[in-house]
C-alpha cells in the first residue's frame, strides 16, 4: 500500500509522519513541489507487454501530463527479480542524486520507494501500482528498487536524453530505512 514517511534528515529512527491516506500523501509532496496522483492501473497487460503495449494503454493519461509539463520523451522500464543487473541497478538508484530533469514515474505494476530530502527531512514515498509522481528537476533523491525489484513503470521526461543523474557523493541513503523494510 502507498505509503509516505516523513523524517528529520539527520535522524532516521524519528518519524515526524508516517501515513497510507493518498490525499495526505498528496498534500505534504505539493507542499514541497512534488506532484502525487492516483491513477487506476486497471488495463490488461500481459507480464512481458512490451513499452508499446503499455504505452497505448495508457496513451489517454500520458498525453495529459506530457501536455501539462511540456514533456516530450516517454519510455517504459520494467524490472524483474531474475534481472541479472538487479544489483548494480539498485546501487545506481539507491545513490542520493538530483536531475536538470523532473523525474516523472507512473507505476503500472510493482512499486518501488522514492526518498526526497528537502526543507531538512526526507520523505519516503512507497509507490505502488497506480501511483504516479512527479519529482521536479532539483530535488535531492533516490530511488530504493529493493532486493529483488518487481516493477513496470512508465517514465517520463522533458528531453530525449532521459534519466541523468548528478550524484551528491552524500552517503545519506545508506542511513535511512531500505525499501523492503516496508514490505516485510
Amino acid at each position: 500500500m502507498t505509503r509516505l514517511t516523513v523524517y528529520p534528515d539527520t535522524d532516521p529512527n524519528s518519524v515526524l509522519l508516517d501515513t497510507r491516506d493518498s490525499d495526505r500523501i498528496g498534500s505534504e509532496l505539493s507542499a514541497i513541489g512534488v506532484v502525487f496522483e492516483r491513477w487506476t492501473a486497471s488495463r490488461a497487460l500481459a507480464e512481458d507487454a512490451d513499452q508499446s503495449a503499455v504505452l497505448k494503454a495508457y496513451e489517454q493519461e500520458v498525453a495529459r501530463i506530457m501536455e501539462e509539463g511540456g514533456y516530450r520523451s516517454v519510455d517504459v522500464v520494467r524490472v524483474k527479480p531474475d534481472n541479472p543487473n538487479r544489483e548494480e541497478l539498485r546501487r545506481k538508484f539507491l545513490a542520493e542524486h538530483t536531475h536538470d530533469d523532473d523525474e516523472v514515474r507512473f507505476f503500472v505494476d510493482g512499486a518501488g520507494a522514492f526518498y526526497l530530502r528537502k526543507e531538512g527531512r526526507v520523505f519516503r514515498v512507497v509507490c505502488e501500482r497506480s501511483d504516479l509522481i512527479g519529482v521536479p528537476a532539483g530535488i535531492t533523491h533516490w530511488f530504493d528498487t529493493g532486493p529483488a525489484p518487481d516493477f513496470c513503470a512508465i517514465r517520463i521526461f522533458t528531453t530525449p536524453e532521459g534519466w541523468v543523474g548528478h550524484f551528491t557523493g552524500d552517503d545519506i541513503a545508506t542511513r535511512f530505512p531500505k525499501f523492503e523494510s516496508d514490505t516485510v
